[in-house]
């Protein structure tokens, strides 16, 4: 085979120069082509599967690419490694199987696709594997703060608003929220990926294929559960799902970060709500006295990441033409790797974080006391007595002022209007504040909160524990089916 062919189109006799290759296609490295080409190679598995039931590869070519691709795989494809990849990659994996297994076998590998579709579909594997681990973490996470909202649901604390002491609650309740706010984001992950269960192979460059291929067989065997795309422009044109998906990863990983905020502010020496252990606290290199939670600093970060990387991959994609294109399959996508890898770490940094943080129980009561935070609630026992509530909202506030007046340090006595309750029995505590707080969400429902979260939990780890299940089954099915080709039609095999 001549140098054009392999560097060629037909149309083309030359490919790009040496520095525009390296700046568009990189120099990839053993990794980066070991990771690019699994992928690309265990679509190819099940397509020459397919083409070969089809009637559009016989079935003694079919084996020989099987067995060739297997052969690259099992080498972690060091064959290919530094080879030259004038036009990407693929084309450059392709070659290799034109070279070594002819044009006559070799070159019908790419019969009824494109490299568009194939694009299309290998970021869909990748994205459902990314973001099927990162389900996993984050429910892993939820798993954390909810054991803790169980162990912590009686350590009393004050809740801020506008940061000022507003009413108490418990420091479970408070994780407990945080817990709330991933289960909506957990739900939208397993959303993202039900919308990745189209495959995209079959959409050829961009409008199909007139061949007679049948994409439901390769979707079944690369573990695509709802079948082969409804529309082939769209499948190649959109990656919509991908930004859908750093939507809902820049959403957890900013729930993150305000976990991060809180935990560092009250782990400060001013507030001493919450201590770490030195397994997760670091020193200074000029001062000794330090005792830093600086990995919290690494959580508030990380979600700069994905927040990123959804404004760069919607701003590449923004205003394109609905067709393949670089911007949308290649550029808009690239960002989105390093986004995700960083929220992974974010959410293994938060279950040790979240775990590992100890609430100093005595500190946490002391300053409800000292914000005043049973005032509400006090308030509220008024109007149970009749007051109009800005009458006892009056009350009540003139009788803090007076007790900071007085050097008092909690509410002990207010003035009563005349003909109400005087408070005869005392006024409330904080845990029994805290338990009267039982309605619409409050601290008082805290264990009815964690039970219905770690149902929710249950079921969410059921669905993918199936899912994963699901690819699992895939896979061993085409492993299947590629050693029934070749061992029926391979060498000493039979037609």
């Amino acid at each position: 085979m001549s140098r054009a062919a392999v560097t060629g189109t037909g149309r083309l006799e030359q490919g790009l120069g040496a520095r525009t290759r390296r700046v568009v296609y990189g120099e990839p490295g053993p990794e980066v082509v070991r990771r690019e080409l699994e992928a690309t190679s265990t679509v190819d598995l099940a397509h020459v599967v397919m083409l070969r039931e089809s009637g559009l590869l016989t079935g003694p070519a079919a084996a020989a690419l099987l067995d060739r691709v297997r052969r690259l795989r099992a080498s972690s494809f060091a064959e290919l490694t530094g080879r030259q990849a004038p036009r990407g990659l693929y084309l450059m994996y392709e070659g290799y199987l034109v070279e070594e297994l002819g044009s006559d076998i070799g070159g019908k590998v790419h019969t009824a696709r494109s490299r568009n579709d194939i694009k299309a579909t290998v970021t869909a594997m990748r994205l459902r594997s990314e973001l099927t681990e990162l389900l996993g973490e984050v429910l892993r996470l939820q798993a954390a703060l909810l054991s803790r909202a169980r162990r912590h649901a009686d350590v009393v604390m004050p809740v801020y608003t506008h940061f000022q002491p507003a009413m108490p609650i418990g420091y479970g309740y408070y994780l407990a929220g945080i817990a709330t706010a991933l289960d909506r984001d957990i739900a939208a992950l397993r959303g993202t990926i039900d919308d990745l269960d189209r495959c995209p192979l079959g959409a050829g460059a961009v409008a199909g294929s007139d061949l007679p291929i049948r994409p439901e067989r390769t979707a079944a065997l690369l573990g695509f559960r709802g079948g082969p795309t409804l529309h082939a422009t769209d499948a190649v044109a959109a990656r919509d799902t991908l930004l859908r998906g750093l939507a809902v990863v820049a959403s957890a990983a900013v729930t993150l970060s305000r976990l991060a905020t809180d935990l560092q502010l009250w782990s400060t020496q001013e507030f001493g709500f919450v201590e770490f252990p030195e397994r997760l606290v670091g020193g200074s290199s000029a001062m000794p006295q330090k005792r830093n939670a600086f990995l919290l600093e690494h959580v508030k970060a990380k979600a700069a990441w994905a927040v990123g990387a959804w404004t760069a991959s919607a701003s590449a994609s923004k205003s394109t033409p609905f067709t393949n294109s670089i911007e949308v399959g290649t550029e808009a996508v690239a960002v989105a790797w390093p986004a995700l890898a960083a929220v992974r770490e974010s959410v293994l940094l938060g279950q040790v974080l979240v775990s590992g943080a100890r609430p100093v129980t005595e500190r946490m009561e002391q300053r409800a006391k000292e914000g005043f935070t049973t005032a509400t609630v006090i308030a509220n026992r008024l109007v149970g007595e009749g007051v109009p509530f800005r009458t006892a909202h009056h009350v009540v506030g003139a009788a803090v002022r007076d007790a900071i007046a007085a050097g008092e340090r909690e509410l002990t006595k207010i003035e009563t209007p005349e003909g109400v309750s005087d408070f005869g029995g005392g006024l409330p505590s904080l845990a029994e504040v805290v338990a009267d707080l039982d309605r619409g969400g409050g601290p008082g429902e805290c264990a009815a909160i964690v039970a219905t979260l770690r149902d929710r939990l249950a079921g969410h780890g059921e669905w993918l524990m199936e899912y994963r299940e699901g690819l699992r089954e895939a896979a061993r099915l085409l492993d299947a089916d590629v050693d029934a080709v070749v061992r029926r039609f391979g060498t000493g095999g039979t037609r």
